[in-house]
């Protein structure tokens, strides 16, 4: 299993980045699908997830209206639409793979190893 993270960077504030993760090494079609993050000194947090249809989305409250999850089981990628991005919004984010989605009661199965969000100017 593999889920390689691409789209971080440096913004400022206000602006927007689109996050992609690329997964392979499993059917990701039969997969929920999540983002999480972590910024330095604070625990792991769930941002959004999907399920493997695509048909349900769930975000936390602190990017609703902001976010957007979203994926592709064509081309085996899910995607994180961030705008109006906030220096609270700085962390790695990471993308994450599991049978049922179970909004972070129970870890992810399955985890990439991250890319870096700084929002900063």
């Amino acid at each position: 299993v593999q889920l390689v993270e691409s789209g971080g960077g440096l913004v400022q504030p206000g602006g927007s980045l689109r996050l992609s993760c690329a997964a392979s090494g499993f059917t990701f079609s039969a997969y929920a699908m999540s983002w999480y993050r972590q910024a330095p000194g604070k625990a792991r947090e769930l941002v959004a997830g999907i399920t493997s249809s695509g048909g349900n989305t769930d975000y936390v409250d602190a990017v609703k209206g902001r976010f957007t999850i979203s994926r592709d089981n064509a081309k085996n990628t899910v995607y994180l639409q961030m705008n109006s991005l906030k220096p609270e919004d700085t962390a790695v984010y990471y993308c994450t793979a599991e049978r049922s989605y179970r909004r972070g009661i129970i870890p992810p199965e399955y985890w990439g190893q991250g890319t870096q969000v700084t929002v900063s100017s």
